[in-house]
């Protein structure tokens, strides 16, 4: 899926702005704060004509007396104000990046796991942390900068042609150049910033793969071809940085000559008699000093253009995430708890962007409180099956009913609280042990519920040896627990859920011969009166299965009770042989 979709950077603004508009008194209060500071600037300088004219020229000693008085309330004013414009802005920009994380991660909880398959978790971990910063960051400075430069560039204009509206008209004249100017360099900075954004996404994906593979890379030597591939995204990241820069220094220059060539033609024009005669010393610093003073606020606006195009490319890419198809929930039908009938017809599945099916044709009942188990080789479409049934994808054609009905008419909600899983690659979240075991549920169970599942899984072993029990912060996915020890707390979680379907994807696989052996009588307790679909590669955990299944390219070739597949002498009956070594 391609993430980018090109909008202008008008149409952005225009969709940033709900998520602004809440905030908008913040925003009111900021400017007005901005404007009152610039045209505090702006006064300052216009006290030259009365100091220079009538304070020194005319020694008018009243002006002496109330000038300072005026410098020193100005700077008062000015104070205020820069506290509380800086202080509004980043109140609004904080609100925009917290509103706008929010939307993107409800938005990926609602995504379907075929968006997941596409996209590397680094580049939308950088999504949500550094894209999300950049659009306010650059938002609000830009928008500090428009104001309040822009109010400085009238005021000034203002002042100017009020003392000279000759001088100040040639500087109106250069207005269009110094437009066109910022143009050109605008869709630039746009397309930078856009692939500064995606190569960010690059850096953050191999940190990340180096961190959670620390162990494979140390193991297999892979130090330096992990240093490599981040040499090179980090090299490629400093590349577009520098493109930025260049394109951001080389319009500078350009506008401050521009300007410096205005400045010279204006000095030029004051020695015009008709000019002269209308020019006092005080008119004539006021001016000039008007003229230098502009050259900081048209600098800024210039660069404030930068700014404001990293703001708008990355907003373009949030907003391409959030423009992304969520998972189809069209469903009407809800149940309390489902008799756990399901029956596969006819289902044929491809995984997005592949063409060879993952399976063909599938036809498969399991009856409610049954065991179905789903043995074959790596690859075969067992776990597929699985998917399907929760509706992580969705099928090309046929039908998967629940108590008769296809899955597709219950809500998502209705439809995945049926179903517990516990698969081979256990996902356990940076909290306590007892919150991990009733996850999402914490508050409809109580303490006694969980320590009790916690003994059927044989997990109480260990938890009672650690300081805190099942209040242990266990860390990131568990990373204080082994492989078995996670694989435990997901058995105590599906216990604790009861749900009428179970399903177990390699849910020992981690588990030594005797822990499997121990929790097996679990398994068997909590298979009981469900419908479990089972997925397992150790043959001797699903001998008991009412019907086993073998799976081979995505089609069904075998099925029968372990007794009738051994008797039939075929692929299962190899598989066995293999294992158990006869």
């Amino acid at each position: 899926m391609h993430l980018d979709k090109d909008l202008s950077t008008w149409q952005t603004f225009r969709r940033l702005w709900p998520m602004i508009a809440p905030h908008k008194a913040g925003l009111f209060i900021a400017a007005v704060a901005l404007i009152i500071n610039a045209a505090g600037d702006t006064l300052m300088l216009s006290l030259l004509k009365p100091l220079l004219d009538d304070g020194f020229g005319k020694a008018d000693k009243s002006v002496l007396l109330w000038m300072p008085l005026a410098v020193i309330g100005l700077m008062l004013i000015r104070g205020v104000t820069s506290y509380a414009s800086s202080y509004c802005i980043s109140w609004v920009s904080g609100n925009v990046v917290m509103g706008m994380r929010r939307s993107l991660f409800s938005h990926m909880m609602s995504m379907p796991v075929s968006f997941f398959d596409q996209q590397s978790t680094g580049t939308l971990l950088s999504r949500i942390t550094y894209d999300s910063e950049q659009v306010a960051s650059s938002s609000s400075s830009a928008l500090v900068t428009v104001v309040r430069e822009g109010a400085s560039i009238i005021g000034l204009f203002i002042m100017m042609f009020y003392y000279s509206w000759q001088l100040s008209l040639i500087l109106i004249l250069l207005a269009p150049i110094v437009s066109f100017t910022i143009r050109l360099v605008s869709k630039r900075f746009r397309n930078i910033s856009k692939s500064m954004q995606n190569t960010m996404g690059e850096v953050t994906t191999s940190a990340e793969q180096m961190l959670k593979g620390h162990k494979e890379v140390l193991i297999f030597g892979g130090q330096e071809i992990e240093s490599q591939r981040f040499a090179v995204v980090s090299n490629r990241m400093r590349q577009q940085g520098m493109k930025l820069v260049s394109a951001s220094s080389i319009s500078d220059p350009i506008i401050q000559l521009i300007a410096s060539l205005a400045l010279a033609f204006i000095l030029y024009a004051a020695s015009f008699p008709a000019v002269m005669d209308t020019l006092t010393a005080g008119t004539i610093t006021v001016v000039f000093s008007s003229m230098i003073a502009l050259m900081r606020p048209l600098k800024s606006l210039t660069n404030v253009n930068a700014q404001f195009q990293r703001g708008m490319a990355a907003c373009q890419t949030l907003f391409s995430i959030l423009d992304a198809e969520q998972e189809v929930d069209n469903g009407q039908r809800t149940t309390v708890r489902a008799q756990g009938d399901i029956e596969f017809r006819n289902v044929t599945f491809t995984y997005p962007g592949r063409e060879t099916p993952a399976l063909k044709n599938i036809n498969l009942t399991l009856p409610a409180g049954k065991t179905v188990a789903l043995v074959g080789r790596s690859g075969s479409g067992k776990s597929t099956l699985a998917s399907l049934l929760t509706r992580f994808y969705d099928i090309q054609s046929g039908q998967i009913l629940l108590d008769g009905h296809e899955i597709t008419d219950y809500t998502l909600q209705s439809l995945r609280n049926q179903v517990a899983l516990v698969s081979q690659n256990v996902h356990l979240f940076n909290d306590t042990i007892a919150n991990n075991i009733a996850y999402a549920r914490s508050d409809q169970y109580s303490r006694e519920d969980i320590e009790e599942v916690a003994k059927m899984a044989h997990a109480m072993d260990f938890i009672s040896r650690m300081a805190n029990g099942l209040d242990t912060v266990i860390g990131e996915n568990g990373v204080l627990l082994s492989g078995g020890q996670r694989q435990r707390i997901a058995i105590a979680r599906a216990l604790l859920r009861d749900c009428p379907i179970l399903i177990l994807d390699e849910a020992t696989s981690a588990l030594d011969t005797e822990s499997e052996r121990a929790i097996q009588s679990a398994l068997d307790e909590l298979q009981r009166n469900r419908t479990s679909l089972v997925i397992a590669h150790r043959l001797s955990t699903i001998e008991k299965a009412d019907m086993i299944v073998v799976v081979e390219d995505g089609q069904i070739i075998e099925r029968g009770t372990h007794q009738e597949l051994l008797a039939q002498a075929g692929a299962y009956a190899q598989l066995h042989r293999i294992q158990f070594g006869q």
